[in-house]
């Protein structure tokens, strides 16, 4: 397990992470919505995550959904890099009744987002808009180039859902164990 603290003006988060983890979580980060999300993505992923954040919520949400995911991403790109037997290339496409999503990955320690998903507006109290904040933060921040595209769908919460369920299962496909493929590059380094 691997512990990491971001303390701003406008945040006070600590996440704890183990990558080779049951896929048990512990996550209070004061969006509601952004927890179920987050509960899903370590269940799904195997990564156990615990998680407190204390966010100016009184503002709104984003500062708390961009900085979790600039922890978790460092987080991730700590336990994983240098990659060594590891596959290093994940996919999932993941279906929550009407709404299907595809993440693509490469733990390539190059990041690159590229993110098509259509919902707009609010699922409950929480911006949709803030989706997009948290995968590129998360993204940039682990060195990883990932591709998360909708499918199709309707509901927003299905659409959400499914991508985190995707970028899980995606990036636990990626992080299996392979001794076979030693350092997964022609450049002899990731």
């Amino acid at each position: 397990m691997i512990t990491k603290t971001r303390k701003t003006k406008e945040t006070d988060i600590t996440v704890a992470l183990t990558l080779s983890g049951r896929g048990k979580s512990n996550i209070a980060t004061g969006v509601g919505f952004l927890d179920h999300m987050l509960e899903s993505f370590s269940k799904h992923s195997l990564i156990d995550l615990n998680i407190t954040c204390k966010g100016d919520t009184h503002i709104d949400d984003h500062h708390s959904v961009e900085d979790i995911g600039i922890v978790i991403g460092s987080l991730l790109a700590e336990a994983l890099y240098p990659i060594k037997e590891m596959e290093r290339f994940g996919s999932a496409n993941i279906v929550m009744d009407e709404a299907c999503v595809s993440c693509d990955l490469d733990l390539s320690n190059r990041p690159f987002l590229v993110f098509e998903l259509s919902p707009t507006g609010k699922v409950g109290n929480f911006d949709t808009e803030l989706v997009e904040e948290f995968f590129r933060a998360f993204v940039l921040n682990a060195c990883i180039s990932a591709h998360i595209v909708e499918i199709r769908g309707k509901n927003k919460h299905h659409i959400i859902e499914a991508a985190f369920k995707s970028l899980a299962v995606a990036l636990r496909r990626a992080t299996a164990k392979n001794e076979r493929v030693g350092i997964p590059s022609t450049k002899d380094v990731l």
